[in-house]
């Protein structure tokens, strides 16, 4: 094999291995650490910049000092009486303050610039190396500068005698070397702070990008920018409402469709859900004030169907169903199913009317037949237009008549109460069908066989709230059992074949509480039980009844 073609896959390899980390936790860290090493470079060397030159005007300061103070009206007597010499008095002075202040030399010269003393005695009455004009002429000089004894931190002051002429000057050197010293010395400490600092900022570096390693669950930024995509898409391409609540009930974020079906827009992100909604049933749902699953709601002339799911943070999501789309096909439906119902409580009815009629007819009792066949068709139809005048849904009015007739069959008088009214804007028929029928069929249950068994169906509107009666004369409900009734499962009755029972009851509770509505039982007012659901926001608004909206092209037409 030709190595040419191996050989670059080694580097790819370690490319990969030490190439730029892709994890978010990897990516922070390294930054952070970059920045906190920078921070700290950076101050260390604008501390130690200065460092030098604050240091050598320390120097030449205490210098300066040290010159000030031995340039004294004594010693300016002494310089003019006496001459230059390694044992004269000005040499012992000068001695005795460089050994105390630690000094690396104590000059005293006259106006001429002759030294009359010296840590080298051999210089005494020999001329300074450096230029004595300025501090001769009155001003006192600071200056790093090299003379006989080397590099040196300097200070010279003017002498004055007791008349304050001037009559030599003094000049005092530190050593540059241990400037230089201090300054060395100096760097180690500074650079165990900084070490110190860097250290504790390497920490906290990695102890913020640990907790982000949980809160992004250790993902790479290429991961995190992927999952975004992702959510926009599934959120904008998904047929339900999604809506994302803060901790503080504020909408977080809310997607095409549930702007569609709550009707907002969307300014309504970042605002208080109450605000936005209003009151009412869909905000509490929302909210989390009303909870359970698949909770029933009405927006404008939509039925919606909701579910909330609390978030880790202390927010929520919440989806929406439109159920109104349904609607049209569960009305056929239910009309399919009560027609049925209908048909098959009568068939026992009519064969037994029709094995009459024939009887009637065999035994030429021709008057006698016409009756009974006028009684019959006057009877069904008065029921069926007291039905319909009180209750103008037609799903809920096939219900009751086909309840009615299956009730005479089983010796049950079914009557309407005179001053029911239901008008025709239900938002779920379907709904309401479900708690008539199983309170009808529980009270025909409870009354078969019993002398005057009736039963009596109440309606009744406040606003867009309905209130449903069904009252038997039955035996009634024990005070004892009349919460145990509305548990499912519960049941009196023997097992049917399919094995269950005690669902009725519990579905008409369910589908009330859902609503935001209540089911309970009472004693009748002559005996027997009232059933009593209230269902507030069962009936929408007039101008909401369930008729199909105009398109705007149309409207502008």
């Amino acid at each position: 094999m030709n190595p040419a073609h191996t050989g670059p896959a080694r580097p790819l390899a370690r490319r990969r291995r030490f190439g730029w980390p892709q994890r978010v936790f990897s990516q922070v860290l390294l930054m952070q650490l970059a920045i906190a090493t920078g921070v700290t470079v950076l101050a260390t060397g604008l501390f130690l910049a200065p460092l030098s030159a604050q240091l050598d005007d320390q120097a030449m300061r205490r210098a300066l000092a040290i010159a000030g103070t031995t340039a004294s009206p004594r010693l300016a007597a002494d310089l003019t009486g006496t001459p230059p010499s390694a044992r004269g008095p000005v040499q012992t002075e000068a001695e005795r303050i460089r050994t105390s202040t630690g000094a690396e030399y104590v000059v005293v010269m006259d106006t001429r610039g002759v030294r009359w003393s010296h840590t080298d005695p051999a210089q005494i009455g020999r001329r300074v190396s450096t230029d004595p004009s300025d501090v001769l002429a009155g001003h006192e000089v600071m200056e790093i500068d090299s003379g006989t004894l080397g590099r040196s931190a300097r200070g010279k002051t003017p002498l004055r005698d007791a008349d304050g002429r001037i009559v030599g000057a003094v000049s005092v050197g530190i050593e540059y070397d241990s400037v230089r010293d201090r300054l060395l010395a100096a760097i180690p400490g500074l650079l165990a702070y900084a070490g110190g600092a860097l250290a504790a900022g390497a920490l906290a570096a990695y102890l913020i990008s640990r907790r982000l390693q949980r809160q992004t669950h250790d993902l790479a930024f290429s991961d995190i920018s992927a999952l975004l995509a992702e959510r926009e898409a599934m959120l904008h391409g998904i047929r339900e409402g999604v809506v994302a609540l803060d901790r503080n009930g504020s909408v977080r974020l809310m997607n095409d469709e549930a702007q569609r079906l709550l009707g907002l827009g969307p300014e309504a992100a970042g605002r208080p859900l109450d605000e936005v909604l209003g009151r009412g049933r869909t905000a509490d749902v929302l909210a989390g004030r009303v909870t359970g699953d698949d909770l029933l709601t009405v927006r404008g002339h939509r039925v919606l169907i909701a579910n909330r799911m609390p978030t880790d943070d202390g927010g929520a999501v919440a989806t929406l169903r439109d159920r109104t789309e349904l609607e049209r096909l569960g009305r056929e439906l239910d009309s399919t199913r009560g027609l049925i119902d209908a048909l098959r409580a009568q068939d026992h009815e009519h064969a037994n009317r029709m094995h009459t009629l024939l009887g009637l007819l065999e035994l030429e009792m021709h008057e006698e037949a016409v009756e009974f066949v006028t009684e019959v068709v006057g009877v069904h139809r008065a029921t069926a237009e007291q039905v319909t005048e009180k209750v103008h849904d037609p799903l809920l009015a096939a219900l009751l008549v086909g309840k009615a007739t299956v009730a005479a069959e089983r010796g049950v008088s079914l009557r309407l109460a005179p001053d029911s009214l239901l008008p025709d804007r239900l938002v779920d028929p379907r709904e309401l069908v479900t708690v008539v029928g199983n309170l009808v069929d529980n009270a025909l249950d409870a009354v078969a066989g019993t002398p005057g068994a009736r039963i009596d169906v109440s309606f009744r509107t406040e606003g867009r709230t309905v209130v449903l009666r069904v009252t038997d004369s039955g035996p009634g409900v024990p005070e004892e059992r009349r919460e145990l009734i509305f548990t499912e499962g519960w049941t009196t009755k023997a097992l049917p074949s399919h094995g269950k029972r005690g669902l009725g009851l519990a579905l008409v509770r369910r589908l009330a509480e859902r609503r935001g509505g209540t089911a309970r039982v009472a004693d009748g007012p002559e005996g027997g039980a009232e059933f009593t659901v209230v269902l507030p926001d069962a009936l929408a608004e007039p101008a909401e009844a369930w008729e199909p909206r105009p398109e705007p092209a149309e409207e502008a037409r």
